[in-house]
């Protein structure tokens, strides 16, 4: 499993066997370090070590020269356990190992930290330097500090600007709405006036059906007068 795991830098197995993998393979990975390999003596020293648990030449070459170059800034903690649930036959608990410097995804958003040393004798080139840099420097920043207010002055006249035109185009806004009301207004009352007329035509119309019907009656009630009196007069004859 070491060897695998040095040549494919990444192996699922069961969570038992790969913390007792990174417990084995760690301590070789610190051995292949150019560090630890100064001279030739300690190099062929680490290797024989390195060979006599792995039994692989393939493997111990892969480990001293790629997997030694990437882990050379790292301290410990070579290797990264994810687990991966519970495998289906047996219902065992599934794990990822893998080589932590190797894993390009998951460490491109991380920038490397840079090691720096303070030490306490830092006090004596405060004394060193001398007068004039410091007058310079606050001449610099008193500029700095300057120039923000012309830049403010310049904010407050643009949020001015802004707020006048803000203001003039709701003006402008309540004027129109305000014609279109007047308009609908007008419109409203122009088409009152003419459904007014049109009605009282029609009352005017109707009035006027009614007058020629009631002169139609007395006419033709004369007309039916003369049958009667011609109905009377036989009567009589007849009674004669």
């Amino acid at each position: 499993m070491a060897c695998s795991l040095i040549e494919h830098k990444r192996i699922n197995t069961t969570v038992a066997k790969a913390k007792a993998l990174r417990v084995f393979v760690e301590p070789l990975i610190t051995k292949s370090k150019a560090e630890n390999n100064v001279t030739a003596e300690k190099g062929t020293h680490n290797r024989r070590i390195v060979f006599k648990n792995l039994r692989d030449k393939y493997a111990v070459t892969e480990l001293f020269s790629t997997v030694a170059e990437k882990v050379a800034d790292r301290p410990g903690g070579y290797t990264r356990i994810i687990k991966l649930g519970n495998r289906l036959g047996d219902n065992a608990d599934m794990a990822m190992i893998e080589l932590v410097d190797f894993n390009e995804i998951y460490n491109a958003g991380k920038a490397k930290k840079k090691t720096t040393r303070r030490s306490r004798r830092g006090g004596s080139k405060s004394e060193d330097t001398p007068v004039t840099d410091t007058v310079e420097d606050t001449k610099a920043e008193a500029a700095s500090t300057e120039e923000p207010k012309a830049d403010k002055g310049a904010e407050v006249e643009a949020n001015k600007n802004s707020e006048t035109s803000k203001e003039s185009e709701a003006n402008k806004d309540s004027e129109t709405s305000k014609e279109s009301e007047a308009n609908k207004e007008s419109e409203a009352k122009v088409e009152k006036a003419d459904k007014t007329e049109v009605t009282s035509a029609k009352d005017a119309v109707s009035e006027e059906k009614a007058e020629t019907k009631a002169d139609e009656k007395p006419e033709a009630e004369a007309k039916s007068d003369p049958t009667d009196d011609d109905a009377e007069t036989k009567k009589d004859d007849n009674k004669e």
